[in-house]
Protein backbone atom coordinates (compact mmCIF):
# COMPACT_ATOMS: atom_id res chain seq x y z
CA UNK A 1 0.00 0.00 0.00
CA UNK A 2 2.57 2.31 0.97
CA UNK A 3 4.45 1.85 -2.32
CA UNK A 4 1.64 2.70 -4.28
CA UNK A 5 1.04 5.45 -2.09
CA UNK A 6 3.97 6.93 -3.20
CA UNK A 7 3.81 5.96 -6.58
CA UNK A 8 0.57 8.80 -7.02
CA UNK A 9 2.26 11.05 -5.62
CA UNK A 10 5.65 11.18 -8.01
CA UNK A 11 5.43 13.15 -10.70
CA UNK A 12 6.74 10.97 -13.29
CA UNK A 13 4.66 8.07 -12.66
CA UNK A 14 1.58 10.69 -12.62
CA UNK A 15 2.76 11.53 -15.91
CA UNK A 16 3.49 8.69 -17.36
CA UNK A 17 -0.51 7.79 -16.78
CA UNK A 18 -1.43 10.60 -18.40
CA UNK A 19 0.43 9.43 -21.32
CA UNK A 20 -0.98 6.02 -21.03
CA UNK A 21 -4.70 6.67 -20.51
CA UNK A 22 -4.75 9.28 -23.55
CA UNK A 23 -2.95 6.46 -25.41
CA UNK A 24 -5.30 3.85 -24.16
CA UNK A 25 -8.63 6.05 -24.54
CA UNK A 26 -8.42 9.20 -25.98
CA UNK A 27 -12.31 10.19 -25.95
CA UNK A 28 -12.23 12.05 -22.55
CA UNK A 29 -9.98 14.47 -23.80
CA UNK A 30 -12.81 16.94 -25.71
CA UNK A 31 -14.35 16.87 -21.81
CA UNK A 32 -10.82 17.96 -20.41
CA UNK A 33 -9.75 20.32 -22.59
CA UNK A 34 -11.87 23.26 -21.70
CA UNK A 35 -9.89 22.49 -17.56
CA UNK A 36 -6.23 23.24 -19.37
CA UNK A 37 -6.02 27.13 -18.20
CA UNK A 38 -7.86 27.08 -15.47
CA UNK A 39 -6.12 23.61 -14.20
CA UNK A 40 -2.76 25.30 -15.17
CA UNK A 41 -4.10 28.98 -13.25
CA UNK A 42 -4.38 26.26 -9.89
CA UNK A 43 -0.74 25.21 -10.95
CA UNK A 44 1.11 28.70 -11.25
CA UNK A 45 -0.63 30.09 -8.28
CA UNK A 46 0.21 26.87 -5.70
CA UNK A 47 3.68 27.02 -6.88
CA UNK A 48 4.65 30.83 -6.63
CA UNK A 49 2.51 30.92 -2.91
CA UNK A 50 5.40 31.25 -0.30
CA UNK A 51 8.07 33.04 -2.19
CA UNK A 52 8.46 35.43 0.90
CA UNK A 53 9.98 39.07 0.18
CA UNK A 54 12.84 38.37 2.28
CA UNK A 55 14.34 36.81 -0.86
CA UNK A 56 14.64 39.64 -2.56
CA UNK A 57 16.66 41.48 -0.14
CA UNK A 58 19.23 43.06 -0.35
CA UNK A 59 17.73 44.15 -3.85
CA UNK A 60 21.58 44.31 -4.91
CA UNK A 61 21.49 40.29 -5.05
CA UNK A 62 18.59 40.52 -6.99
CA UNK A 63 19.55 41.42 -10.43
CA UNK A 64 22.52 39.16 -11.14
CA UNK A 65 19.97 36.19 -10.77
CA UNK A 66 17.34 37.54 -12.31
CA UNK A 67 19.05 38.97 -15.25
CA UNK A 68 20.91 35.14 -15.52
CA UNK A 69 17.38 34.05 -15.90
CA UNK A 70 15.94 36.26 -18.75
CA UNK A 71 19.35 35.49 -20.64
CA UNK A 72 19.06 31.53 -20.78
CA UNK A 73 15.45 31.30 -21.04
CA UNK A 74 15.03 34.00 -23.63
CA UNK A 75 18.68 34.04 -25.62
CA UNK A 76 20.27 30.73 -24.90
CA UNK A 77 17.16 28.66 -25.23
CA UNK A 78 15.33 31.30 -27.57
CA UNK A 79 18.30 31.38 -29.75
CA UNK A 80 18.98 27.62 -29.57
CA UNK A 81 15.56 26.70 -30.62
CA UNK A 82 14.00 28.87 -33.11
CA UNK A 83 16.86 28.22 -35.97
CA UNK A 84 16.54 24.55 -35.12
CA UNK A 85 12.73 24.96 -35.81
CA UNK A 86 13.09 26.97 -38.96
CA UNK A 87 15.27 24.70 -40.35
CA UNK A 88 13.80 21.06 -39.80
CA UNK A 89 10.22 21.25 -38.65
CA UNK A 90 7.97 21.72 -41.83
CA UNK A 91 4.53 21.70 -40.16
CA UNK A 92 3.01 25.09 -39.35
CA UNK A 93 1.14 23.82 -36.64
CA UNK A 94 4.18 21.99 -35.39
CA UNK A 95 6.40 25.28 -35.70
CA UNK A 96 3.85 27.23 -34.05
CA UNK A 97 4.23 24.96 -30.52
CA UNK A 98 8.30 25.47 -30.53
CA UNK A 99 7.93 29.30 -31.44
CA UNK A 100 5.53 29.19 -27.97
CA UNK A 101 7.78 27.30 -26.44
CA UNK A 102 10.68 29.83 -26.83
CA UNK A 103 8.50 32.50 -25.70
CA UNK A 104 7.13 30.92 -22.55
CA UNK A 105 9.22 31.01 -19.49
CA UNK A 106 11.32 28.65 -17.71
CA UNK A 107 9.45 25.56 -15.60
CA UNK A 108 8.60 26.44 -11.98
CA UNK A 109 9.73 22.68 -11.62
CA UNK A 110 13.45 24.31 -11.99
CA UNK A 111 13.00 25.20 -8.29
CA UNK A 112 12.46 21.70 -7.04
CA UNK A 113 14.87 20.16 -9.38
CA UNK A 114 17.48 22.32 -8.44
CA UNK A 115 16.88 21.49 -4.85
CA UNK A 116 17.41 18.15 -5.21
CA UNK A 117 20.29 18.15 -8.18
CA UNK A 118 22.25 20.28 -5.63
CA UNK A 119 22.27 23.29 -7.26
CA UNK A 120 22.07 27.20 -5.92
CA UNK A 121 18.11 27.28 -5.19
CA UNK A 122 17.68 30.57 -4.03
CA UNK A 123 19.85 31.68 -7.45
CA UNK A 124 17.20 29.30 -9.61
CA UNK A 125 14.16 31.21 -7.39
CA UNK A 126 15.15 34.44 -8.34
CA UNK A 127 16.28 33.91 -11.69
CA UNK A 128 13.06 32.12 -12.49
CA UNK A 129 11.23 35.09 -11.22
CA UNK A 130 13.26 37.36 -13.04
CA UNK A 131 12.09 35.07 -16.56
CA UNK A 132 8.78 35.24 -15.74
CA UNK A 133 9.02 38.74 -14.95
CA UNK A 134 10.66 39.45 -18.07
CA UNK A 135 8.04 36.96 -19.95
CA UNK A 136 5.21 39.93 -19.54
CA UNK A 137 7.08 41.84 -22.06
CA UNK A 138 9.47 38.79 -24.39
CA UNK A 139 6.47 36.59 -24.51
CA UNK A 140 3.73 38.55 -26.05
CA UNK A 141 7.00 40.14 -28.29
CA UNK A 142 8.37 36.86 -29.08
CA UNK A 143 5.23 35.33 -30.13
CA UNK A 144 4.10 38.09 -31.78
CA UNK A 145 7.14 38.32 -33.89
CA UNK A 146 7.09 35.07 -35.67
CA UNK A 147 3.76 34.21 -35.68
CA UNK A 148 2.17 37.63 -36.54
CA UNK A 149 -0.50 39.32 -35.82
CA UNK A 150 -2.42 38.63 -38.65
CA UNK A 151 -2.41 35.11 -37.23
CA UNK A 152 -2.88 35.52 -33.38
CA UNK A 153 -5.31 38.20 -32.01
CA UNK A 154 -2.80 40.07 -29.49
CA UNK A 155 -5.43 40.88 -26.63
CA UNK A 156 -5.78 37.40 -26.43
CA UNK A 157 -2.17 37.14 -25.94
CA UNK A 158 -1.77 38.96 -22.86
CA UNK A 159 -5.18 37.63 -21.43
CA UNK A 160 -3.60 34.32 -21.45
CA UNK A 161 -0.38 36.35 -19.86
CA UNK A 162 -2.53 37.96 -17.61
CA UNK A 163 -4.66 34.14 -16.36
CA UNK A 164 -1.55 32.15 -16.63
CA UNK A 165 1.06 34.47 -15.07
CA UNK A 166 0.25 37.75 -13.29
CA UNK A 167 -3.00 36.38 -11.54
CA UNK A 168 -1.62 33.88 -10.44
CA UNK A 169 1.90 35.07 -8.85
CA UNK A 170 -1.03 37.91 -7.11
CA UNK A 171 -2.82 35.01 -5.86
CA UNK A 172 -0.32 33.12 -4.61
CA UNK A 173 0.96 36.23 -2.15
CA UNK A 174 -2.35 36.64 -1.43
CA UNK A 175 -2.82 33.02 0.03
CA UNK A 176 0.81 33.70 1.71
CA UNK A 177 -0.51 36.79 3.44
CA UNK A 178 -3.52 35.12 4.62
CA UNK A 179 -1.60 32.33 6.12
CA UNK A 180 -3.78 29.89 3.78
CA UNK A 181 -0.46 28.42 2.80
CA UNK A 182 -0.11 26.70 5.82
CA UNK A 183 -2.95 24.34 4.58
CA UNK A 184 -2.01 24.04 1.32
CA UNK A 185 1.59 23.47 1.32
CA UNK A 186 1.15 19.57 2.08
CA UNK A 187 -1.31 18.91 -0.88
CA UNK A 188 0.53 21.11 -3.15
CA UNK A 189 2.82 18.69 -4.48
CA UNK A 190 -0.11 16.43 -5.33
CA UNK A 191 -1.89 18.82 -6.60
CA UNK A 192 0.50 20.37 -9.06
CA UNK A 193 0.82 16.61 -9.83
CA UNK A 194 -2.36 15.62 -10.52
CA UNK A 195 -2.97 18.69 -12.54
CA UNK A 196 -0.26 18.11 -14.89
CA UNK A 197 -1.57 14.34 -15.69
CA UNK A 198 -4.74 16.19 -16.65
CA UNK A 199 -3.24 18.23 -19.31
CA UNK A 200 -0.98 15.75 -20.25
CA UNK A 201 -4.05 12.99 -20.79
CA UNK A 202 -5.51 15.79 -22.50
CA UNK A 203 -2.94 16.45 -25.08
CA UNK A 204 -2.06 13.03 -25.73
CA UNK A 205 -5.60 12.03 -25.60
CA UNK A 206 -6.43 14.87 -28.68
CA UNK A 207 -3.07 13.49 -30.77
CA UNK A 208 -4.19 9.66 -29.97
CA UNK A 209 -4.20 8.78 -33.66
CA UNK A 210 -0.85 10.85 -34.32
CA UNK A 211 1.04 8.79 -31.31
CA UNK A 212 -0.35 5.43 -32.77
CA UNK A 213 -0.55 5.49 -36.44
CA UNK A 214 2.05 8.46 -37.44
CA UNK A 215 4.57 8.83 -35.23
CA UNK A 216 7.12 9.22 -37.42
CA UNK A 217 6.09 12.48 -38.03
CA UNK A 218 7.08 13.40 -34.32
CA UNK A 219 10.63 12.64 -35.32
CA UNK A 220 11.70 15.89 -35.79
CA UNK A 221 9.89 17.20 -32.67
CA UNK A 222 11.16 14.27 -30.59
CA UNK A 223 14.98 15.38 -31.82
CA UNK A 224 14.66 19.11 -31.30
CA UNK A 225 13.29 18.44 -27.63
CA UNK A 226 16.04 16.08 -26.93
CA UNK A 227 18.98 18.36 -28.49
CA UNK A 228 17.61 21.49 -26.31
CA UNK A 229 18.39 19.52 -23.28
CA UNK A 230 20.87 17.21 -23.72
CA UNK A 231 23.21 18.81 -25.79
CA UNK A 232 22.21 22.37 -24.77
CA UNK A 233 22.91 21.60 -21.54
CA UNK A 234 25.91 20.04 -21.73
CA UNK A 235 27.21 23.03 -23.67
CA UNK A 236 25.82 25.29 -21.13
CA UNK A 237 27.81 23.14 -17.86
CA UNK A 238 30.91 23.59 -20.67
CA UNK A 239 30.48 26.92 -20.30
CA UNK A 240 29.84 27.39 -16.99
CA UNK A 241 33.35 25.84 -16.21
CA UNK A 242 35.12 27.72 -19.13
CA UNK A 243 33.72 30.47 -16.43
CA UNK A 244 35.12 29.35 -13.61
CA UNK A 245 31.48 29.40 -12.09
CA UNK A 246 30.79 26.71 -9.24
CA UNK A 247 28.93 24.01 -9.51
CA UNK A 248 25.88 24.79 -7.75
CA UNK A 249 24.83 28.07 -10.13
CA UNK A 250 26.15 25.71 -12.93
CA UNK A 251 23.53 23.26 -12.01
CA UNK A 252 20.77 26.10 -11.74
CA UNK A 253 22.18 27.59 -15.29
CA UNK A 254 21.06 24.39 -16.76
CA UNK A 255 17.97 24.15 -15.37
CA UNK A 256 17.09 27.58 -16.29
CA UNK A 257 18.49 27.10 -19.55
CA UNK A 258 16.91 23.73 -20.74
CA UNK A 259 13.20 23.20 -18.95
CA UNK A 260 9.97 25.43 -20.18
CA UNK A 261 6.58 25.31 -19.25
CA UNK A 262 5.37 22.71 -20.93
CA UNK A 263 1.99 23.68 -19.20
CA UNK A 264 1.54 27.28 -20.48
CA UNK A 265 2.91 26.16 -23.85
CA UNK A 266 0.60 23.97 -24.35
CA UNK A 267 -2.30 25.64 -22.99
CA UNK A 268 -1.96 28.46 -25.60
CA UNK A 269 -1.36 26.29 -27.61
CA UNK A 270 -4.54 24.20 -27.79
CA UNK A 271 -6.47 27.74 -26.89
CA UNK A 272 -5.53 29.91 -29.29
CA UNK A 273 -4.14 27.41 -32.54
CA UNK A 274 -4.60 23.61 -32.48
CA UNK A 275 -4.14 20.19 -30.87
CA UNK A 276 -1.44 19.60 -33.37
CA UNK A 277 0.60 22.88 -32.43
CA UNK A 278 0.46 21.48 -28.00
CA UNK A 279 2.65 18.75 -29.41
CA UNK A 280 6.43 20.25 -29.15
CA UNK A 281 5.28 21.07 -25.67
CA UNK A 282 3.86 17.54 -24.80
CA UNK A 283 6.93 15.98 -26.29
CA UNK A 284 9.18 17.97 -24.47
CA UNK A 285 7.76 17.45 -21.29
CA UNK A 286 8.16 13.66 -22.08
CA UNK A 287 11.76 14.19 -22.55
CA UNK A 288 12.17 16.37 -19.50
CA UNK A 289 11.80 12.99 -17.79
CA UNK A 290 14.69 11.37 -18.87
CA UNK A 291 16.74 14.73 -19.15
CA UNK A 292 16.10 14.94 -15.01
CA UNK A 293 17.10 11.05 -14.71
CA UNK A 294 20.05 11.21 -16.90
CA UNK A 295 21.18 14.49 -14.85
CA UNK A 296 20.45 12.67 -11.77
CA UNK A 297 22.49 9.73 -12.93
CA UNK A 298 25.24 12.24 -13.76
CA UNK A 299 25.24 13.78 -9.91
CA UNK A 300 25.89 10.22 -8.02
CA UNK A 301 29.03 9.55 -6.70
CA UNK A 302 31.42 7.46 -8.55
CA UNK A 303 32.34 4.12 -6.41
CA UNK A 304 35.44 5.00 -5.22
CA UNK A 305 33.86 8.96 -4.58
CA UNK A 306 31.02 6.94 -2.38
CA UNK A 307 33.88 4.36 -0.83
Amino acid sequence: MKLIAKLLRDRNFIMLIGIGVGLAWGGGAKWTEPLTLPGLAVVMTLSTMGISGSTFRPISSVFSPAFAGIVMTYLVFAGTILPLNLLFVKDPALRTGFILLAAVPPAIAVIPFTLFLKGNTVFSLIGTIGAYLGGLVLMPAITLLFIGADFLNPFKVVLILVELMVAPLIAGQILTWARLDRFLTPVKGTIINWSFCVFTYTVVGLNREIFLYNPASLISVAIIAALSMFLLGWAIERAARLMKLSDVVSTSLVLMGTLKNYGIAGGIALTLFSKEAAMPATVSAVIMILFIIWLEYRKRPSPSEAG
